[in-house]
């Protein structure tokens, strides 16, 4: 998974996990001397169960099923059994979930208010409590960055991941575009709006500053786009922003400007797809800049209400008039 499919750490540790806990079980029912060609897929579905009696949600369950078929496959091929007894097994059927969307209105009003006026005083209050937080929890008073982070999340629909995976070269200004590597270290072009490109030119002299501040000056060329507060060189070069310190940026800002309470950087990727489509952007065109490999994916990511299918039924229906 790591060699051939570029899979992310974080899921390395869940699949490595779920598989051990399978293993576990195994062990624990069959013995240690059984061959792994001997399991059958009653055994799975028993585990399955058991991870139900555990309290575990479905989508939990399914997680725990998809590790232990890949882990199947992976054994099939080495050529450890014949066939993959977890194809045998169904999925738990999950319930289907329309992600929360703020509005067109909520976002733009939301973006249109981030500037240094608007920001200062809770940076300020915040480092007036810095002595019972770290130095990630400070992250959330350079208004510039801050605009640029929702400018990307929801201008460009990227995964935060993604974002603050972004180097200085993902930048072509040339093309208006942003290289993004996503799932499977795929990489694709992104188109990069106005209002985005804007907010990265603002924000990049100040990135120079406080480099060069820092005695980094010959690294303002290269390395991440978002970098921290607490600027330094780890053994992977400049500190990067880490996905926690922009879930917390996202939700900071969010609640101070009257979004519900569970807004994350994945909702403003789920406003950029819905967004698009209430607008009338062709689904897989959407699907593209998404970078989701099936287009079914791309259809839960976007909800359509009940006024905008009958607007698009009384336009382009023949009989509709």
């Amino acid at each position: 998974m790591r060699d051939e499919r570029g899979a992310s750490e974080h899921t390395l540790r869940a699949y490595s996990r779920e598989v051990r806990g399978f293993a576990a079980f195994l062990t624990e029912t069959m013995g240690k001397g059984e061959m792994l060609s001997s399991v059958e897929h009653t055994q799975i579905r028993v585990y399955m169960t058991k991870l139900m009696d555990r309290g575990l949600t479905k989508a939990s369950v399914a997680r725990a099923l998809a590790a232990i078929r890949s882990w199947f496959k992976w054994a099939a091929k080495a050529g450890l059994m014949e066939s993959n007894p977890a194809l045998l097994v169904s999925t738990p059927k999950l319930p289907k979930h329309l992600p929360r969307v703020p509005s067109m209105e909520e976002v733009n009003r939301v973006l249109d208010s981030l500037g240094p006026a608007q920001t200062a005083g809770r940076a300020s209050r915040k480092a007036n409590d810095a002595d019972a937080a770290e130095a990630e929890d400070l992250e959330s008073s350079w208004p510039e960055r801050e605009r640029v982070i929702f400018e990307l999340l929801y201008g460009c629909g990227i995964r935060n991941s993604e974002l603050v995976g972004l180097d200085m070269d993902a930048i072509h200004w040339s093309n208006d575009a942003i290289r993004v590597f996503g799932k499977g270290k795929k990489e694709r072009l992104v188109p990069l709006g106005d209002a985005a490109a804007e907010a990265v030119r603002a924000y990049l002299p100040l990135r120079q500053a406080k480099l060069e501040a820092a005695g980094l000056g010959k690294l303002v060329q290269a390395g991440p786009l978002l970098i921290r507060l607490r600027v330094g060189v780890g053994a992977k070069g400049l500190a990067r922003l880490t996905t926690r310190s922009v879930g917390r940026i996202v939700k900071s800002i969010a609640l101070s400007r009257g979004l519900a309470a569970d807004v994350h950087p994945h909702t403003l990727r789920h406003a950029f797809g819905t967004h698009m489509l209430e607008e009338g952007a062709d689904l897989r065109a959407i699907q593209e800049m998404l970078g989701h490999e099936r287009l079914s994916t791309t259809q839960r990511y976007t909800q359509l209400t009940v006024g905008q299918v009958q607007r698009v039924y009384d336009e382009t229906h023949p009989r509709a008039k």
